[in-house]
């Protein structure tokens, strides 16, 4: 096999490993809701995966639920259960009417009914009930997306712009109990920052929405501005909350999958904050130190960067990796780097990232691409499309952030 086929191989099986059914189940397993009323309320890109697990486990138990996840994620219909598609990242309208539907149905609950709520990355944007108007939250995520803030930034901002986001989808829950389930997305498994925390208390404070906002010279008005000022629970007194998954079991799986190919994995962290383009410079360096090696290599990093938009081209933060790899990846031998969402979706984009080797800067050299300009035009989806190096897996049912592999192969493993 070649690398581009290595690579194949390792991305199918570290995205196997942390699909969410083994984890909703053994999360399930034993669990007893009690009496009264279960109700499902799943949020996320991964949420239809979790929710149709749950729903097979529990059955005729469970009473009614709703489903939002991203447009293209819902693999089909599920009993009892209401499944709304909505924007993201950036909410929609059906971002509201699928939240609405969630807030009706936890209306008028007693202190015998439970919440089963399923949590997993991108509900800031799906699950939403604005306090501001709709067009000035996309216009304020639109700004922090645009500046480069990183994911606890913009959740800090959007609790307080949000009747359901900062504990307070548990509160609207009240007096039910609720269970939830996270599937995080966040580095360090902040529970209040995953999906801006519907359900758990919130540490950030109006003074770092401000400050945050000072920051980026965020565009607010006079309601939103005083929204900032407005304080979240800091208490919750009626959930119970458990972690099925994060980004290191994704750097975990990607080790393994690449030692049954023969390579040596080094995992050099799953706490990436970068800007996208210096993550993949910095990659590139470290393929050029170990060149010489006699045995087959592979660097592992997870996370989550970050893309400062200085043009209106089309691309992800995986795919600018890619790409600003490839500059120094060029003059090595039998190296590649590839790096994806986990997801399956790489910003606003079909990909869930990219792929580069050796080759990639002299297949868009011939075609008059350069690098250097399309990394500051922000297109690397069309520069990787004409190299074969855009990874297309489809919605994955999961999303725990992101992995990057740097793979160094020698004949002498």
């Amino acid at each position: 096999m070649g690398l581009r086929e290595d690579a194949d191989n390792i991305i199918h099986a570290s995205i196997q490993a942390v699909l969410p059914d083994e984890a909703v189940s053994k999360a399930l397993q034993g669990k007893s809701f009690g009496n009264g009323n279960l109700y499902m309320v799943a949020v996320g890109k991964a949420a239809w995966q979790m929710a149709y697990t749950a729903s097979k486990i529990l059955n005729d138990r469970l009473k009614a639920g709703v489903v939002v996840t991203k447009y293209g994620h819902v693999q089909g219909q599920l009993s009892r259960t209401q499944c709304f598609e909505a924007g993201h990242p950036v909410p929609d309208e059906n971002s509201f009417i699928g939240t609405q539907a969630a807030l009706t149905l936890v209306e008028h609950l007693t202190p015998e009914d439970t919440v089963l709520f399923l949590l997993s990355g991108g509900g800031s944007a799906l699950f939403e009930k604005p306090l501001v108007s709709g067009a000035e939250l996309s216009s304020i995520t639109r700004q922090l997306l645009a500046c480069g803030a990183n994911i606890t930034e913009m959740n800090t901002i959007r609790k307080r712009l949000s009747a359901v986001k900062g504990g307070r989808f548990a509160n609207a829950c009240k007096p039910a109990q609720v269970f939830s389930i996270v599937l995080s997305d966040i580095l360090g498994n902040p529970l209040d920052m995953i999906a801006s925390g519907p359900t758990y208390p919130d540490s950030s404070t109006c003074e770092n929405a401000l400050n945050i906002a000072r920051k980026y010279q965020l565009k607010l008005s006079d309601h939103a501005r005083k929204l900032l000022q407005t304080e979240t629970p800091k208490t919750l007194d009626n959930v119970e909350t458990l972690i099925t998954g994060s980004v290191s079991n994704l750097c975990q799986a990607a080790a393994t999958a690449c030692q049954e190919l023969g390579y040596k994995p080094f995992i050099l962290t799953d706490q990436l904050t970068c800007e996208a383009r210096e993550a993949g410079a910095f990659l590139s360096a470290i393929a050029k130190t170990w060149q010489h090696t006699k045995k087959s290599l592979a660097f592992i990093a997870g996370g989550e960067t970050v893309v400062h938009l200085t043009g209106q081209g089309k691309g992800g933060r995986n795919q600018e990796i890619a790409l600003a790899a490839a500059e120094g990846l060029s003059h090595l031998t039998d190296t590649a780097l590839f790096s994806l969402g986990s997801d399956g979706t790489d910003g606003p984009t079909d990909a869930a990232g990219g792929y580069c080797d050796t080759n990639t800067k002299t297949l868009l050299k011939q075609q008059g691409i350069s690098i250097y300009e399309t990394l500051q035009n922000n297109d690397a989806y069309h520069a990787l499309e004409k190299t074969g190096g855009l990874i297309l897996t489809g919605a994955t049912g999961t999303n725990v952030n992101d992995v990057t592999v740097l793979l160094i192969r020698r004949n002498a493993c």
